[in-house]
């Protein structure tokens, strides 16, 4: 059940609703709660709201730290937490956002196989039904009269239509942080579901995303699902979230950063060793492996690299829980290994791996990258691509996916790449490593400036300004 906010709330004038909230609690063995602000463009750029007196940001508890916090009645001003049940946020977060929307808009499926729409995906498609409810109500409940609400994802997909019946005098947007699915692909869905999907997101006045691309898929996803009427009564907007250049370049030069710049130069060995560097959770769509395989054709196709470039790989454990993403963070480490016993020296270790999450050490990485490698398969946006240029000490390469949201705004400076081809993207390293030193500078000052175009607190209040727009 949800959180019962108190008859004497405030009513906020400018709401947020997202999965996973500014702060989150861990129960200790002593039995307090230590409270922990999360981070990321995203998380900053909707912390925006927190200057203001009348806003409120409405999340999930998503964990027993976070549920012991709501029934103690700890939290943090202008936050709402909402105790669903369990059994409900796991089927709605691992079940369907999670394991069919994500899969969905990130054409993830070996569709020999999968997907299988069957009663199970529907018990668990009535618990995100039960989900969205939750979070509509909360913010019925809270929302003044004609108040901005700003929804989040693809967790949230149905709260708008659901607001917008319960409270139809609202501002209503949703921001998809994810691409979208072409309508080829969307339409694996079973036909219902689609529908009250994109109902869904329809119920908005204003449903917004990273770029055009995505923005132009959902639009034809409607066109071709619903009819060519159907985008009547809802704007489509585009803001594409950038770096924010003041809150990186400032922490990444703090001691803790040098001294973790110091142990991977030694990891890294030499001091005329390049470096490759990635950055990622082992989520599926980040194609590490792929890219670990382009740097293995790299050196056996280009003896003259080895011993010369290492690729550092922060490859962060995602997803734990699902046995997918289990058997992909194995499988990064296998050919991680794999090309380490191949090709490494008493001197050199060609892929330097680690999977224990360090934003330090990222930032650390991202100061000492040659090459910056982002080759997802598809990808909302990806920030990496972005924050590598404003922080990179010597200016750094960035090879890049054509398939990424970054492609946008950085494709034109960029090393493009079909993530699928390997062979390709060995050659696109090779081509990075090689650029010479003024063009490398050159287009790093370029990427760096689109890269924080629209820093996250802007992206915000852009949105926030859009929506209150007749």
């Amino acid at each position: 059940m949800a959180a019962e906010p108190s008859a004497t709330s405030p009513r906020a004038r400018i709401l947020v609703a997202s999965n996973r909230g500014p702060v989150s609690y861990a129960l200790r063995e002593d039995g307090g709660l230590d409270a922990q602000r999360g981070g990321g463009g995203v998380v900053s750029g909707l912390s925006a709201i927190g200057a203001r007196e009348d806003s409120l940001w409405v999340c999930s508890a998503l964990g027993d730290g976070d549920r012991e916090a709501v029934r103690r009645g700890v939290g943090e001003e202008g936050v709402l937490m909402l105790d669903i049940a369990p059994d409900v946020h796991s089927d709605a977060y691992n079940g369907i956002a999670n394991s069919v929307l994500w899969f969905v808009h990130h054409m993830l499926y070996q569709t020999p196989l999968e997907p299988v729409f069957d009663e199970e995906f529907r018990r668990q498609w009535r618990s995100y039904e039960e989900y969205n409810s939750a979070f509509a109500d909360a913010l019925a409940e809270r929302a003044a009269d004609g108040a901005a609400v700003l929804v989040q994802d693809y967790h949230l997909a149905l709260v708008p239509g659901m607001l917008r019946e319960r409270r139809p005098d609202l501002r209503i947007g949703h921001f998809s942080h994810t691409p979208w699915a072409p309508v080829d692909y969307f339409r694996l869905l079973p036909d219902d579901i689609a529908e009250q999907l994109l109902r869904g997101l329809l119920g908005a006045d204003r449903t917004c995303f990273l770029t055009r691309r995505w923005a132009d898929a959902f639009a034809g996803c409607c066109t071709e699902v619903l009819g060519p009427d159907a985008l009547k009564g809802t704007r489509i907007g585009v803001h594409g979230l950038g770096a924010d250049a003041d809150f990186l370049r400032e922490r990444a030069h703090r001691p803790d950063v040098a001294e973790r710049m110091a142990a991977l130069r030694e990891q890294i060995g030499g001091p005329d060793r390049r470096t490759v560097v990635r950055v990622d959770r082992t989520e599926l769509s980040k194609n590490i492996v792929r890219g670990l395989l382009a740097f293995r054709h790299l050196l056996t196709t280009r003896p003259e690299w080895r011993e010369r470039v290492v690729h550092v790989a922060f490859a962060y454990p995602s997803r734990q829980d699902l046995a997918v993403y289990r058997d992909y963070t194995a499988e990064v480490r296998r050919v991680a290994d794999a090309v380490n016993e191949e090709f490494g020296t008493a001197g050199w270790t060609p892929v330097v791996l680690h999977v224990k999450d360090d934003f330090t050490r990222s930032l650390a990485a991202y100061r000492l990258a040659d090459v910056a490698l982002v080759n997802p398969i598809r990808d909302g946006m990806n920030l990496v691509a972005k924050e590598i240029p404003v922080v990179s000490d010597e200016g750094c390469a960035l090879v890049l996916s054509r398939e990424a949201g970054a492609y946008e705004e950085l494709g034109a400076d960029a090393v493009t790449v079909n993530p699928y081809d390997v062979t390709g993207t060995a050659d696109a390293l090779h081509e990075a490593l090689s650029l010479p030193t003024a063009e490398r500078a050159a287009r790093t000052a370029r990427l760096a400036a689109a890269a924080t175009a629209l820093p996250p607190r802007q992206w915000f209040l852009d949105q926030v300004e859009a929506l209150a727009q007749p």
